[in-house]
C-alpha cells in the first residue's frame, strides 16, 4: 500500500473540519458548551454520547462502544473504507495538498464556513446544477482506482468512451464541497439539489457508491442520470444496484447514432450499450431495461427514419418477452426487426468478457465490424443460439 507523507495526514486531521463533515452527511450534533454531542451512530444510543470537540478536531463516544479518533477515523467507521481510501476522499477536500505535500502543517480557524469555494453555483437553474454535479463525478472517476477498475472489469476501460459520455463517480464527498447548510446559500443548493434528485430527503447522495452515466438530449439538457453500485453483489441485501433520478424515464443515450445509421442496435442496460460501443459498434442505443423502452426512444426511431433495429437484450425469459413486444411495435412502423442472441444466460457485457476479442464476437452476433448488416432471421422466424467457440458463419444464419 502506497505510504502518504505524515505532513499531508497531519494537515488532513487538522485542516478538514471533522464537525463540517459530519454535517455534511446528515447529522445534527448539537452544541454542549465547546463541544457538541449527538447520537452515536455505532451502537444503540438512547442519549447523546459522541462528543466532537472542534478545538482538538477528535470525537470519542463516552458511550458502550467507546470508538473515537480523527476525521479520518470517521470516514473509515461510517463508510467501511480502509484508511487508505478515507484518506484519497478527503484529499479530495484539499486538493492544493498534491503540490505541497512536504510543507509544514498548519493549523487554520476552523468555524462551518465552508474554506473551499462551492463547486456549485448558488443562482443557477437545476439544469446547470444538474450539470455541474455531473461535472464532478466526472472528475472524481478520473482520480479514483476504484472506479477505473470497475471499468476495466467491465471492459469500459475507454477513454473516448469515458470523455464522450462523461462517465462519472459518486464516491460520498459532494456534501463536503457545498456551503454549509446552516448558511442560506447551503440550505437553497441543498433544496434545489433534492429537487432534482441528487441530494435524498436525509441529504445523502443518491448514486453513492455508483457509476454514474448522465443522458444528454439533442438539445442538449441533461433529461436522466443512470447510477451503477460499484460493489454490485456485495450490497447490503436489498440495495438496489440499479438507479435513476427520480420520475419517468427522458432522453436517448447515444442519440447521435440515430442520426448517422438507419441500422440500430438496441440494447437491455447502459453497461451492455457500452460495451457495443468500446467494441466498434457506435450504431447503439439502449433501453432503461426489459420494460424501459419509452415513447423518446420510439419517437427518435421514427424521427431519424431508422430501418432496421438489431435488439440485443439479455438471453433470458424477460429479454426474450420483452424482444418479441417491441419487435411487434416496431413491425407495425414499418421498421425491421432482429434478435441478438447470446449464449443463454448471459448478456452483451458477459458475452463479449468471456469471448474475445470482443469487436469479433460481438460482431458474428448482431454487424459486421465495418458496420454493415449480416442477414439475420427475423425475431418471427426460428433462431438458433450462439454457442463458444463460435464456428464460422454463412450467410442466413442466426
Amino acid at each position: 500500500m502506497p505510504r502518504f507523507a505524515e505532513s499531508l495526514i497531519s494537515r488532513i486531521k487538522q485542516e478538514i473540519s471533522l464537525l463540517r463533515v459530519i454535517e455534511a452527511k446528515g447529522y445534527t450534533p448539537k452544541r454542549q458548551g465547546k463541544d457538541y454531542a449527538m447520537r452515536c451512530p455505532f451502537h444503540d444510543d438512547d442519549t447523546p454520547s459522541l462528543i466532537i470537540s472542534p478545538d482538538t478536531n477528535l470525537w470519542h463516544c463516552m458511550g458502550a462502544c467507546q470508538k473515537g479518533g480523527s476525521v479520518i477515523d470517521w470516514l473509515m467507521q461510517t463508510e467501511g473504507v480502509s484508511f487508505k481510501h478515507a484518506v484519497e476522499l478527503l484529499k479530495n477536500d484539499l486538493p492544493h495538498l498534491a503540490q505541497h505535500q512536504e510543507d509544514e502543517p498548519k493549523v487554520v480557524k476552523r468555524n462551518t464556513v465552508q474554506k473551499l469555494p462551492s463547486l456549485l453555483a448558488n443562482d443557477a437553474d437545476q439544469q446547470t446544477l444538474l450539470h455541474q454535479v455531473i461535472d464532478y463525478y466526472h472528475a472524481t472517476l478520473k482520480q479514483s482506482p476504484q472506479a477505473l477498475e470497475y471499468l476495466q472489469k467491465r471492459g469500459l476501460n475507454h477513454p473516448e468512451l469515458i470523455d464522450t459520455f462523461k462517465l462519472g463517480y459518486a464516491n460520498r464527498t459532494l456534501a463536503y464541497r457545498l456551503p454549509q447548510k446552516n448558511r442560506q446559500a447551503g440550505e437553497d443548493l441543498r433544496h434545489q439539489l433534492q429537487t432534482i434528485g441528487v441530494l435524498r430527503d436525509s441529504g445523502h447522495e443518491h448514486f453513492n457508491g455508483c457509476l454514474v452515466v448522465p443522458i444528454v438530449n439533442e438539445q442538449g439538457l441533461l433529461t436522466e442520470v443512470y447510477g451503477r453500485k460499484l460493489l454490485g453483489n456485495r450490497l447490503r441485501k436489498g440495495t438496489p444496484q440499479h438507479l435513476y433520478l427520480p420520475g419517468p424515464h427522458h432522453g436517448v443515450w447515444n442519440h447521435q447514432a440515430l442520426a448517422v445509421d438507419k441500422h440500430i442496435i438496441l440494447c437491455e442496460s447502459l453497461i451492455d450499450a457500452m460495451t457495443f460501443w468500446c467494441a466498434g459498434f457506435r450504431n447503439v442505443i439502449t433501453s432503461y431495461g426489459t420494460a424501459g423502452f419509452t415513447d423518446d426512444h420510439l419517437n427518435a426511431l421514427k424521427h431519424h427514419q431508422t430501418e432496421t433495429v438489431y435488439i440485443a437484450y439479455d438471453r433470458d425469459d424477460a429479454g426474450h418477452t420483452a424482444a418479441e413486444k417491441l419487435s411487434k411495435q416496431l413491425n407495425q412502423l414499418g421498421i425491421d426487426t432482429y434478435r441478438c442472441l447470446f449464449p443463454k444466460g448471459m448478456d452483451a457485457n458477459e458475452y463479449a468478457m468471456k469471448v474475445q476479442p470482443a469487436n469479433k464476437s460481438l460482431g458474428l452476433c448482431c454487424v459486421k465490424p465495418s458496420g454493415w448488416v449480416m442477414d439475420r432471421m427475423r425475431l418471427k422466424e426460428k433462431t438458433t443460439s450462439i454457442t463458444s467457440p463460435l464456428p464460422s458463419r454463412s450467410r442466413g444464419q442466426a
